[in-house]
């Protein structure tokens, strides 16, 4: 590429963390990206691929210079933007290309967009701040934009308030955000995440076809580079704050020249389900489970209809096998997962070990409940950030009082080897010191403290890149042998079901719409919606 055609250009950059010192309060520094050259073209669109803690963030976050001087100092080089070097602008030069030239699309909406605004005030924002324009005028541009990107019924969700949106529909008003002043570049840093596939795949073609309306161009960051292949025409990866290996996307694909990028095309999942286990007792039964959630309506809140979250659903997890559950947002997969435990109110026979749960009161299933465990999608939501990683371990012994007080410490011990943290200074950290990973780890450690039979996995690898997924699905797998551990494995990665499943639920608007053995599915699909997730995830 030109340099002539380049409209962004890393020359050398260097970026590093700053933290307090411990000598004289000087300040001491870790380098994360250590000098790379990268550049970005005009009306083209560059992903940057990596795992976590590989500097891909660090790095398309200073093409805005988020990042505060007291938290990251770029120590080195030049970053670019139209022949301007954005690393010596001040603040009023910065303020002008923030959401203006520059647009940029966050991984989680939920926690970028404001809770206490409405969405069209949040959208109209942008406009007052660089168009000077006022409410009047701003919501005709506010209505286009959110139909633009695809929000069904724009005009009547501009009252709506984030949390009533979906995690798809939270997605495009920050891709209506970023885009409705048109700026020269846009950044996505992994805007799909934690996406089921269908919804991936529209927010991949919408992304697409705003960039070529605009004629603008991109740099997309994320830690798949099935995902990158879709979209960009371009592909750096980068390992530990390098770019180990750039070019062309088919290129990339077709002659990958690093091991580490053989590792991120996908050579570490299985191209087979594991085979049933059949003649294995049950673990865990259900028959003609139903979730409904009352819609109540009108000044007196009555009940006006219901939202049948779970319709009707049957199935059998049996000792020492993986059941997937398969579908996209809003499908059941999470309400189903919940009442399984008990954690949601539902109708319909629940059957543990034998045992039927469904109309047993707190106190008699409160033991039962020691066998039964969830993991959720978010570990640093789902752990105390005040409390230490032996006492949230720990936790579960200490409700069910199990064994000997000082066997405790042993046991914390034990499920965190379990893990791979053998580390004994690990107890004593809290969540936040900890990588995605590893604060699943922690997550799976608490569960296996309480020695379950049955585990309930919610999207436990969404978050975690590529490498760290492979990483779980390995453990989780040496868990199963070692315990003889029944999962109940809910997800949207296919890649990944498909290497640890051994059977499958394909769930639909509350229904099972296709089961069966998990390569079976994989190999020759029955139901048309099946057939869609399969041809989305592997095309």
């Amino acid at each position: 590429m030109s340099k002539q055609n380049a409209l962004v250009e890393y020359r050398g950059f260097k970026a590093a963390f700053v933290a307090p010192g411990t000598a004289g309060g000087r300040l001491n520094s870790n380098e994360v990206v250590h000098g790379i050259d990268l550049s970005i073209a005009r009306n083209e669109i560059t992903a940057l691929v990596g795992e976590s803690g590989s500097g891909k963030t660090v790095s398309a976050q200073a093409l805005l210079r988020l990042h505060s001087p007291g938290l990251v100092d770029y120590s080195g080089g030049e970053l670019l933007f139209e022949g301007r070097d954005i690393l010596k602008m001040n603040d009023a030069e910065l303020r002008a290309i923030r959401g203006r030239e520059i647009g940029m699309v966050f991984q989680e909406p939920a926690s970028s967009l404001n809770p206490l605004h409405r969405i069209e005030r949040q959208v109209a924002e942008l406009l007052s701040v660089h168009q000077g324009l006022n409410a009047a005028k701003a919501r005709p541009l506010v209505i286009e934009w959110l139909q633009k990107v695809g929000l069904r019924d724009a005009e009547k969700r501009l009252g709506a308030f984030p949390h009533e949106l979906s995690g798809g529909e939270r997605q495009r008003v920050m891709i209506a955000l970023a885009l409705i002043n048109r700026p020269k570049l846009l950044v996505a840093d992994e805007p799909t995440t934690a996406l089921d596939v269908t919804i991936q795949a529209q927010i991949l073609d919408l992304i697409l076809s705003l960039q070529k309306e605009l004629g603008m161009a991109a740099l997309f960051i994320t830690h798949d580079l099935h995902l990158a292949r879709r979209i960009a025409g371009s592909i750096a990866v980068m390992k530990d704050g390098l770019i180990v290996e750039s070019g062309a996307t088919d290129e990339i694909f077709n002659n990958p020249k690093q091991e580490y990028t053989r590792m991120l095309l996908g050579g570490d999942t299985d191209d087979e389900s594991p085979s049933p286990k059949t003649d294995a007792p049950p673990a865990a039964s259900v028959s003609g489970l139903k979730v409904y959630f009352p819609v109540k309506k009108g000044f007196l809140r009555r009940t006006g209809s219901y939202i049948k979250a779970v319709d009707g659903v049957s199935f059998t997890l049996r000792r020492g096998e993986t059941l997937g559950v398969v579908g996209e947002s809003g499908s059941g997969k999470t309400t189903l997962g919940k009442a399984l435990l008990r954690l949601e109110k539902s109708q319909g026979v629940i059957n543990i070990a034998g045992q039927e749960i469904q109309n047993l009161d707190e106190k008699t299933l409160r033991p039962i409940r020691r066998k039964m465990q969830i993991i959720f999608q978010d570990p640093y939501g789902s752990l105390s950030p005040r409390m230490t990683v032996r006492s949230i371990v720990g936790e579960g012994l200490l409700i069910h009082s199990i064994g000997a007080r000082e066997e405790w410490g042993e046991r914390v011990a034990a499920a965190m080897n379990e893990v791979g943290l053998s580390d004994p200074d690990f107890l004593d950290r809290y969540p936040n010191e900890f990588s995605g990973g590893q604060r699943q780890r922690i997550a799976l450690a608490r569960s296996l403290v309480m020695a379950p039979d049955i585990l309930v996995l919610d999207e436990p690898t969404s978050s975690l890149d590529r490498a760290t997924q492979f990483q779980t699905v390995r453990l989780l797998r040496t868990l199963q042998e070692k315990h003889g551990l029944s999962y109940l494995f809910i997800s949207h990665d296919l890649r990944i079901v498909r290497s640890l499943c051994h059977s499958l639920i394909i769930m639909k608007e509350g229904k099972i719409v296709e089961s069966g053995a998990a390569e079976d599915i994989f190999r020759e699909a029955r139901h048309e919606y099946t057939r869609l997730l399969l041809k989305t995830a592997f095309e």
